[in-house]
């Protein structure tokens, strides 16, 4: 009986009570509802969401009805609606509720017919490795994932097998397990479009020789078929639009070594120390010791050699292979001027590592966003980067890289903005580069300091939902959880900042109604971080969930914010209620 006693203590001590609304949401309640302020109508609720929460009129009174219906059958059971009003309480759980009333746009809605220039697109780095950079397996698992995410870039480093006549998947010159080409690309094939019906491109780094590349192109044809965007020219002069490309695979790689003009038969190995001495202060070569885990198609040129020479009889396979290349990658001879020249009748794709943009950013910040209005540039991960970890995406972004190359096994903060900003234009992994990165006329400078252009003011109510997906005792042993929440800008430089609210102690369900601004000046491209965590008195505070929005996206008004662990993996139950208003 006794050891009963504290048991029902203990319950009580971490009792739950259902979230109260808000004084703000009783105020807006009151406003609009009818009854003398007990029950809001579907034509009352129609008025609140074009007037609070901006929805268009045309659609808001279907929308309205829409809700009060769920709304009542999911908490009263009233099939055949005989109220057919919300009452507070009602009205609270619509707000919270973050399929109803999400904070972000949920369809494509981006313009999707400028060339694949004009966007940026869901890049993955390495995607076949499940762990770090060195030791982990390499595995179609990790590209399936990655699919499904809707990502759209999709990079394979393809090497010969030790007898040299079949083609595997694996980060070279480390001791990472290969896995074959065949099985990545039949898993690309099935999994390409689940998440987005626009292009999905595949990046190789080529270490082949001839006759493997000849097989390469066997695999390609005949696993995707019609699928396979072939282009018709030698080379593209300007890059087909997503909606041209629905459902196409595409290929980027660098062209055969035979077919480049720089590097044919005749002058190999006729460089001189000088131009190799200036090749590789251009693009930003890591120190020896490094160099085994910086490879990059763009960056470390491998030699198509046949020592045996039995591909004398196989001269013809190269230009198949090379036909089915339609974004052509490579090294340019001379400096990065050369690298970022526009030309009329070319485009083509460029690689940088993240230092070697931050070190052209520098000096060549213009010529890098004239360049990137034409031309793909790739940025992917310095080669010390051993534990799959990321770096700031905005540096690319506000250069008008196209490719932000990530590992996506890399959990952190930089892969929760990358997450964050491709949940822009319905999550289908290309977002409109905004206009400023296009004009030709008045070039974005990213080193310039503009002028504000809007403010964002965020309320954060409350939270909820910790004690559904939480065990009582995950936080602390012995009380309730103390929750605060870190709400922030990741941007243009003059727009990052955080802050946070005020611990609320003892508390699954805690209010904070606090207010916050965020005066952008490049909102174009701001992210919007929200973090959630747990005060702790002795040691680290605890994670308890977070998101990232992309400022563009966001809806005005009091909305409900889904809340995700690490991977990004959406919590079942726990959410915020927020409220955003742009001045």
């Amino acid at each position: 009986m006794g050891s009963y006693r504290v048991c029902m203590c203990f319950t009580r001590k971490f009792r739950v009570t259902e979230a109260e609304p808000t004084q703000d949401v009783k105020e807006v309640f009151k406003r609009y509802a009818g009854d003398g302020g007990t029950h809001m109508n579907a034509e009352q609720l129609r008025r609140f969401l074009v007037e609070v929460q901006g929805e268009p009129a045309d659609s808001a009174g279907e929308a309205a009805e829409a809700i009060v219906r769920q709304i009542l059958q999911k908490r009263h059971h009233i099939a055949k609606l005989t109220r057919q009003a919300l009452a507070l309480e009602d009205f609270h759980h619509y707000l919270f509720s973050t399929e109803l009333n999400p904070p972000i746009h949920h369809k494509v809605h981006h313009d999707m017919t400028a060339p694949l220039s004009h966007y940026y697109i869901f890049t993955g780095h390495n995607s076949y490795l499940t762990g770090n950079q060195l030791t982990s397996n390499c595995s179609d698992v990790p590209i399936i994932k990655a699919l499904k995410k809707g990502v759209r870039v999709i990079e394979l480093d393809i090497w010969p097998n030790s007898t040299k006549d079949d083609v595997l998947v694996l980060h070279g010159r480390t001791v990472t397990t290969p896995v074959e080409l065949i099985k990545c690309l039949k898993s690309i094939k099935e999994h390409a479009f689940i998440a987005s019906p626009f292009p999905l491109i595949i990046t190789l780094e080529d270490h082949l020789t001839s006759d493997l590349q000849a097989k390469v192109a066997q695999m390609l044809t005949q696993t995707f078929g019609e699928m396979l965007f072939c282009p018709e020219s030698d080379c593209l002069s300007e890059f087909p639009s997503p909606e041209d490309l629905k459902h196409r695979v595409i290929i980027s790689t660098k062209p055969p070594k035979e077919y480049l003009e720089a590097q044919n038969s005749l002058d190999k190995g006729n460089n001189s120390q000088k131009e190799k001495d200036s090749d590789e202060d251009v693009w930003g070569k890591e120190p020896s010791s490094l160099t085994a885990y910086e490879e990059d198609e763009d960056k470390i040129d491998v030699e198509v050699t046949d020592p045996d020479n039995s591909c004398d009889s196989k001269v013809y396979e190269p230009p198949v292979y090379k036909s089915l290349i339609a974004i052509h990658a490579g090294k340019p001879k001379g400096g990065i001027e050369e690298a970022l020249k526009v030309e009329a009748d070319k485009v083509r794709r460029l690689s940088l590592s993240e230092q070697a943009l931050e070190k052209y950013a520098e000096t060549h910040g213009a010529d890098i966003v004239r360049s990137t209005q034409r031309n793909i540039l790739r940025v992917y991960p310095k080669g010390t980067r051993f534990n799959s970890s990321n770096y700031k995406p905005q540096v690319g972004w506000l250069h008008g890289a196209q490719m932000v190359a990530f590992n996506m096994q890399g959990y952190g903060r930089s892969l929760w903005l990358m997450q964050g900003m491709f949940k822009a234009n319905g999550g289908c992994g290309y977002v409109k580069k905004p206009d400023i990165f296009m004009d030709s006329n008045q070039l974005f400078d990213p080193k310039a300091e503009y002028s504000v252009k809007k403010t964002l003011k965020v309320k954060v109510y409350m939270g909820d939902g910790w004690h559904m997906d939480f065990k009582q005792t995950h936080f602390d042993a012995y009380s309730p959880p103390d929750f605060y929440t870190r709400i922030g800008i990741a941007g243009a430089p003059a727009d990052e900042m955080m802050k946070k609210t005020k611990k609320k102690e003892d508390n699954w369900a805690p209010v904070w109604n606090e207010e916050f601004e965020f005066p952008l000046t490049v909102s174009e491209i701001a992210i919007l971080r929200i973090e959630v965590h747990e005060y702790d008195m002795s040691e680290k505070d605890d994670f308890a969930g977070q998101t990232c929005l992309p400022v563009s996206e966001s809806k005005p008004g009091i909305r409900a914010v889904p809340i995700c662990d690490r991977k990004g993996e959406k919590y079942n139950s726990v959410r915020l209620l927020m409220r955003f208003e742009f001045v």
